[in-house]
């Protein structure tokens, strides 16, 4: 009796074993029943029919991540180089991820190394570095192409590390010494086409000024002279207008006269005293006749005066 109580128990132990299913929160498992597919099992606890039914796969339904080897690519530009990186996967559908295709992680790395070397060679070396962002969306974008029939999703794809060989490194050393060298020539002309066009500019605002100066110099010394010949004239005015009236008064004419006379005498004076031989004016007699009429007339002048 307690042999065959105890066999009892290890029948309905491992008959309820088989009935219950436990499926963990990461996971999703696929039920199959006699070899076919029967469904799907979510996270949680499930009844199955025991011996008929059996879980065939168990998929990881959280993201994973897998490794790409690193890979000889060849540039656009035939420049070779060995890149790596790393893909994102996670499975959107169990049923196709399990019967969809044999072994969905192995197909997803060696798709990324295809994908990657088809992208590499679409770009130049110095593209391959500047142009990484575009370069995973390219990659992102043709392996979820390619993948959703497998049932899962490329989340994104990162690479790593883009490493030429020595002597490209040590070429593109050269390149990027020759490259600062030709901008620091560049901003060496530009600072000095900038000093000529400042030095230029402050001698031609210089010329202006002086210019400017010289002008208002003119214009000042032309008014002054202005103003010059403006009160010469004036008191040249005044005075012809005091000599013509005193000229007007009794015994004017003949002062004119008598000083008209003096500086002829003074002026003769002068010429002879310089000269060196003597000098007798040809009117000389004119002005002995002049002389005796104002000795003439003076007297009648005074007299009539009187």
């Amino acid at each position: 009796m307690l042999t065959a109580l105890t066999i009892f128990v290890l029948l309905a132990g491992i008959v309820l074993w088989n009935l219950m299913i436990i499926v963990p929160m990461r996971q999703a498992c696929v039920l199959e029943r006699f070899g076919n597919f029967r469904r799907v099992l979510e996270p949680g606890f499930h009844i199955v029919v025991p011996f008929l039914d059996k879980v065939a796969y168990r998929h990881e339904i959280r993201e994973q991540v897998f490794d790409i080897p690193a890979q000889l690519c060849i540039t656009r530009d035939n420049i070779q180089v060995a890149v790596d990186g790393v893909v994102y996967l996670k499975v959107m559908d169990a049923k196709r991820a399990s019967y969809g295709i044999g072994n969905y992680q192995l197909a997803s790395i060696n798709l990324a190394q295809t994908t990657m070397r088809s992208e590499i060679g679409k770009l130049t070396l110095s593209d391959t570095f500047y142009e990484r962002d575009k370069l995973n969306d390219s990659i992102v974008r043709e392996i979820d192409e390619a993948s959703d029939p497998w049932g899962i999703k490329v989340m994104r794809y990162e690479i790593k590390n883009i490493s030429p060989s020595d002597q490209v490194v040590h070429t593109l050393e050269k390149q990027m010494e020759a490259e600062r060298e030709k901008r620091a020539d560049i901003t060496l002309a530009m600072a000095q086409k900038e000093s000529k066009i400042l030095i230029s500019e402050g001698h031609r605002q210089e010329a202006i000024n002086i210019s400017e100066g010289e002008k208002q110099k003119r214009i000042n010394e032309a008014q002054g002279r202005a103003s010059e010949i403006k009160i010469l004239a004036e008191a040249s005015a005044e005075g012809l207008q005091q000599v013509a009236h005193a000229i007007k008064q009794p015994g004017g004419d003949m002062a004119v006269k008598m000083r008209l006379v003096e500086d002829f005498i003074g002026r003769v004076g002068e010429v002879m005293k310089g000269a060196d031989v003597s000098v007798l004016p040809t009117d000389l007699a004119h002005i002995k006749g002049l002389l005796s009429a104002l000795n003439q007339n003076l007297p009648l002048t005074q007299n009539s005066g009187k």
